[in-house]
C-alpha cells in the first residue's frame, strides 16, 4: 500500500521530495563552507624567510586572573630593548631591524626598513645599487626609477631622497629602504633583531618576556601576522549566521511542507479508516512513506551539497570575503549532520500530522476533507501561543536589561526565527482576520470563500512568503536601523568643520595650529585593557586627546562628570564598562602593556558601541597622531560672521597644503560623516546577499512546490467550476487571484514580524540614549513580494492549465477526482 500511494501521489511527494532535497543541500554547503574555516594553513615567514632566528619584544598582554592567566594581544607591541640588544651583539652576529610609515608623493603608502635587513626577505637589487648615505633610498619597482628624485614624509618630516636602486616587488608589502643609520635616525626603536646564534643561548640571555622566533614562528615578525586566522574569524562568521539562517528556513520549510502533504490527505485517511484501517496502520503507513522520501531526499541533498559548497566557495573568494587560499575540505561531519537532520525534520513533519489524522473516526475525516473546522488544535496552540509569549519576552527584556546585546548581528539575526515560527503556528487563527472581507465580483467572492474554508491550505502556502518576507524585512531592516542610528550619532557629536586623517608628526601638527583661525584637536588611536569582575580581561578601543581640545570638537553624550576634568591622571569611560562611577579609581593596562590606577573624570552613553574611551596623550605610549579635527573661529577683535567666512576657505586651503606631503586625506564635515557612516561596504553587502540570497532563493522554490502541491489537489474544484459554466480563462484567473492574495497574507504575516523586531530596536536604541527612526527596506521587501507573487502564480497557473486541456470536462472526469 505504501509503494502503491508512492506511485498515485508523485505530485505531492515531488514537492516534499525537492524542498527537503534542497534543504538538506543548504545544511550540507554551510555546514562544509563552516569546517572549513576552523584551520588555516601554515602561514610561512616572509619578511624573515632567509633568517634563523628572529628575536621580538612581547606583542600580547597576558594578565593573571581567578580563573587562570588572561591573553589580549597588544596594540603596541614592545620593542626590543636597547640593553638586550647590546647583550645579544656582544656574543653574536645581530642586524636590527626598524619598521616605520612612509608618504611618497605620487606612489601611496609605503614601508621604511634597512637596507640590512632586505636579504632575508628575498629582496635583491636589480638595478642600481644599494643606499650609501642619508638622502639614499632602495624602491620596489620598475629599473627606470633609479636616479629619480622622491618627496617622502617620514617620522621625521618631509624631505627629498634620490632613487638610487631598485628591488623586485613583493607580495606582502611596499617597501622602501635607506641606510641602517638613516632608518635608525627616523625610527629609533628596535622592531626586531636578527640573531645567529643558538635559540637555546638566545632564550637565556633574554630572560622572560621575550619571543625568540624560529621555523614557521617567523611569521609573527612579518606585517599582519595574523591575516590568514583574521580572515578565518570573519569567514566564520559570516558562514555560522548563513548557516544558522539557511537551517532555520530549512527546517521550517521542510516540516510546514510535509505537514501540509499529510492534510491534503485527509479524504485518502478517511476513506482507509471507512475500509477498517486502524489508526497505528494508518500512522505507520504514512510514516514509512515519509522515511522511504526522507533517505532518498536527504541523499540527493547531501550529493548537492558536495557540489554546492565549492561554488559557495568561489562565489566567496570572487566577492572577497575569503582569502584567495580558501577551499572546501574533507570534513564529513557536515553530511552526517545534514543527512540526519533533513530526515529528522521530515518524520517529526509527518509524525505530528498524522497523530491528529490518526485519531479521528471515520465519518469525521469525511466531512472534514471539504471544510476546515478545526484549524487550530492544542499541538498548535501551545507552541505557537508560547514562542509569541516567548519571543515577545527576549525582545522586552533585551530593552529593559541589555540593550546593547540587541545591536549584535547574531541577536537580531536569531530574533526574528522565534517570532516566524510563532506566527506559522498561529497563521490558521490569523488567517482568517487578513483575508479581506470583501473582494469584487464573483471571482473575489470565491477567492474570499476558499481561503477561509480551507486555512491550513493558505497558512500553508503563505508560511514560505512568510518566513521570506519576515527574515528580508528583518535583518535589512535592522541593519538599516542601526546604521542610521550610527550616522546620527556621527552627526551629533562632530562639531569639526575639517578632519584630516593620516599619521602625522609633532612639527607637521604645530604647523597646522599656526594656521590664522584653526582650533585643532589632534588626537590618536589608542588602546586600554581592563580586568572586569576578575575573569574577563577587556580590550577597548581609546582616542588619546587633551581636554581642552576635545570639548572644542567633539559633542560627546556625557551622562555624568566633565570632559574637561581629564587629565594625566584621568580616564573617561562608557557606560558599557562594568565600573563607570566618577571619582572611581580603575586599574587599567595601557596599549603596550603598562599597568596604571586612573580616575574616571567622566561617563558617556554606551551608544551604538561606538563611543569608546578617552585618555591623556602621556597614556598613550607609542600612538601616533592620526586624527586632526579643525573647526574655525573668527578673529576674537572682529567679532562679524563675515571673518569666519572669509578666513574658512582661505583655511582650509592652507590646511590641504600642509597635509598634502602627508598623504593624508582631509574631509569637510559633511564628506566625514559620509565616509564614516557604515553599510558603505561592498563587502558587507555581499555578505548579506549570500546570507539572505541563498535563503531567499530556497524559499521561493519550496513556495513554488507548495503551490503545485495545493493546485494539483484542487482538479476536482476546476473541473465542476467548468462544469458550472465558467470559462478556461475565469477558472486560470481564479487561480491567479487566490495565489496573489494567498502571498499578500503571508507578506502581512512577515510585515508583522518585522515591525515587531525593528520596533524592539528601536526600543534597545532610545534605552541607549541614541533616538533614530526605524528604516524599511521598502525596496528589498517589494522585490521580495514581487518575486513570490510571480513565483506562486506561476505556480497556480500551469498545473491548473494542464488539468483544463479539455474545453469541455466530462461528468465523469468529476466522480474519477475523487478516486
Amino acid at each position: 500500500m505504501t509503494l502503491s500511494t508512492l506511485r498515485t501521489r508523485w505530485v505531492t511527494l515531488v514537492g516534499t521530495f525537492v524542498a527537503l532535497a534542497l534543504g538538506v543541500a543548504l545544511i550540507a554547503t554551510m555546514g562544509l563552507g563552516l569546517a572549513s574555516t576552523f584551520d588555516a594553513p601554515a602561514q610561512r615567514p616572509e619578511r624573515f624567510a632567509g633568517a634563523s632566528v628572529v628575536v621580538r619584544g612581547a606583542d600580547e598582554l597576558r594578565v593573571r586572573s581567578a580563573i587562570g592567566d588572561r591573553v589580549q594581544p597588544l596594540a603596541e607591541p614592545r620593542g626590543v630593548a636597547p640593553e638586550l640588544a647590546a647583550a645579544l651583539a656582544a656574543r653574536a652576529h645581530t642586524v636590527a631591524d626598524r619598521s616605520f610609515p612612509l608618504h611618497v608623493a605620487g606612489v601611496g603608502e609605503l614601508v621604511g626598513h634597512p637596507w640590512s635587513v632586505a636579504g632575508f626577505g628575498g629582496y635583491r637589487i636589480v638595478a642600481g645599487h644599494e643606499p650609501r648615505g642619508p638622502g639614499d633610498v632602495v624602491l620596489a619597482g620598475a629599473p627606470a626609477l633609479v636616479g629619480e628624485a622622491v618627496q617622502v614624509y617620514t617620522p621625521a618630516g618631509l624631505g627629498r631622497r634620490t632613487v638610487v636602486g631598485v628591488v623586485a616587488p613583493s607580495s606582502f608589502e611596499a617597501p622602501m629602504f635607506f641606510t641602517d643609520d638613516e632608518a635608525a635616525n627616523l625610527s629609533p626603536r628596535i622592531d626586531n633583531l636578527v640573531v645567529r646564534a643558538a635559540p637555546d643561548l638566545i632564550r637565556t640571555i633574554a630572560g622572560p618576556g621575550v619571543q625568540v622566533l624560529t621555523g614557521d614562528d617567523r611569521h609573527r615578525a612579518d606585517p599582519e601576522p595574523d591575516r590568514d586566522r583574521d580572515a578565518l574569524i570573519a569567514m566564520n562568521a559570516l558562514l555560522g549566521t548563513a548557516g544558522g539562517v539557511t537551517t532555520f528556513v530549512s527546517v521550517f520549510v521542510v516540516a510546514s511542507t510535509f505537514a501540509f502533504a499529510v492534510a491534503q490527505r485527509r479524504r485518502e485517511i478517511g476513506l482507509l479508516r471507512t475500509a477498517g484501517a486502524t489508526p497505528r496502520q494508518v500512522r505507520r503507513m504514512m510514516f514509512l512513506e515519509a522515511l522511504l522520501v526522507g533517505v532518498v531526499a536527504s541523499a540527493a541533498g547531501c550529493v548537492l551539497g558536495s557540489y554546492g559548497a565549492p561554488r559557495l566557495a568561489s562565489l566567496l573568494v570572487q566577492e572577497e570575503l575569503a582569502p584567495s587560499w580558501f577551499r572546501i575540505g574533507t570534513q564529513l561531519w557536515p553530511y552526517h549532520m545534514a543527512f540526519w537532520l533533513g530526515l529528522i525534520v521530515a518524520l517529526v513533519g509527518v509524525l505530528a500530522a498524522t497523530v491528529r489524522a490518526g485519531r479521528v473516526r471515520p465519518v469525521e475525516a469525511l466531512s472534514e476533507a471539504s471544510v476546515d473546522s478545526r484549524a487550530m488544535p492544542p499541538g498548535r496552540w501551545i507552541p505557537g501561543a508560547g514562542l509569541l509569549v516567548c519571543g515577545l519576552g527576549m525582545l522586552f527584556w533585551r530593552m529593559i536589561a541589555d540593550p546593547g546585546e540587541a545591536l549584535h548581528r547574531k541577536t537580531y539575526t536569531t530574533q526574528p526565527m522565534v517570532l516566524i515560527t510563532a506566527v506559522a503556528l498561529l497563521a490558521p487563527v490569523l488567517v482568517r482576520w487578513l483575508i479581506p472581507p470583501r473582494l469584487p465580483g464573483a471571482i473575489g467572492m470565491l477567492v474570499r470563500e476558499n481561503a477561509a474554508a480551507a486555512v491550513r491550505r493558505t497558512a500553508a502556502i503563505a508560511a514560505p512568503v512568510l518566513v521570506t518576507v519576515a527574515l528580508a524585512g528583518s535583518l535589512l531592516g535592522a541593519t538599516a536601523t542601526i546604521n542610521e542610528a550610527k550616522r546620527a550619532e556621527i552627526r551629533d557629536q562632530t562639531r569639526a568643520d575639517l578632519i584630516a586623517v593620516g599619521d602625522f608628526d609633532d612639527r607637521t601638527v604645530e604647523q597646522v595650529r599656526q594656521v590664522p583661525g584653526a582650533a585643532v584637536t589632534a588626537s590618536a588611536a589608542t588602546t586600554v585593557y581592563a580586568l572586569e569582575d576578575g575573569v574577563a580581561l577587556v580590550r577597548s578601543d581609546a582616542r588619546a586627546v587633551e581636554a581642552r581640545e576635545l570639548v572644542t570638537t567633539r559633542n560627546l553624550p556625557v551622562v555624568a562628570g566633565s570632559l574637561s576634568d581629564l587629565d594625566d591622571d584621568g580616564i573617561v569611560v562608557n557606560e558599557e564598562w562594568a565600573r563607570h562611577t566618577v571619582g572611581e579609581r580603575v586599574e587599567v593596562w595601557l596599549g603596550d602593556g603598562t599597568k596604571v590606577s586612573l580616575r574616571i573624570v567622566a561617563v558617556i552613553a554606551t551608544g551604538t558601541g561606538s563611543n569608546g574611551v578617552y585618555v591623556t596623550r602621556r597614556n598613550a605610549p607609542g600612538a601616533v597622531t592620526d586624527r586632526l579635527e579643525i573647526t574655525w573661529a573668527s578673529d576674537a577683535a572682529a567679532g562679524a560672521a563675515t571673518a569666519r567666512a572669509i578666513s574658512q576657505p582661505a583655511g582650509t586651503a592652507a590646511v590641504r597644503a600642509l597635509l598634502q606631503p602627508a598623504g593624508a586625506t582631509v574631509r569637510t564635515r559633511a564628506e566625514w560623516i559620509r565616509s564614516a557612516s557604515p553599510g558603505n561596504s561592498r563587502q558587507t553587502r555581499a555578505g548579506f546577499l549570500v546570507v539572505l540570497g541563498i535563503a531567499l532563493i530556497y524559499t521561493g522554490i519550496a513556495l513554488a512546490g507548495t503551490m503545485v502541491m495545493a493546485t494539483s489537489d484542487r482538479v476536482r474544484d476546476l473541473t465542476l467550476l467548468r462544469l458550472a459554466g465558467a470559462t478556461k480563462r475565469q477558472v486560470l484567473v481564479l487561480a491567479a487571484v487566490e495565489a496573489v492574495t494567498v502571498v499578500a497574507v503571508g507578506a502581512v504575516l512577515g510585515l508583522i514580524v518585522t515591525a515587531v523586531n525593528l520596533l524592539g530596536i528601536q526600543g534597545s536604541l532610545a534605552a541607549l540614549s541614541v533616538r533614530s527612526p526605524i528604516v524599511l527596506p521598502w525596496q528589498a521587501i517589494a522585490a521580495t513580494v514581487g518575486a513570490c507573487a510571480v513565483v506562486a502564480v506561476i505556480a497556480a497557473v500551469v498545473p491548473a492549465t494542464l488539468a483544463l486541456r479539455s474545453r469541455r470536462p466530462a461528468l465523469g472526469a468529476v466522480q474519477g477526482a475523487d478516486g
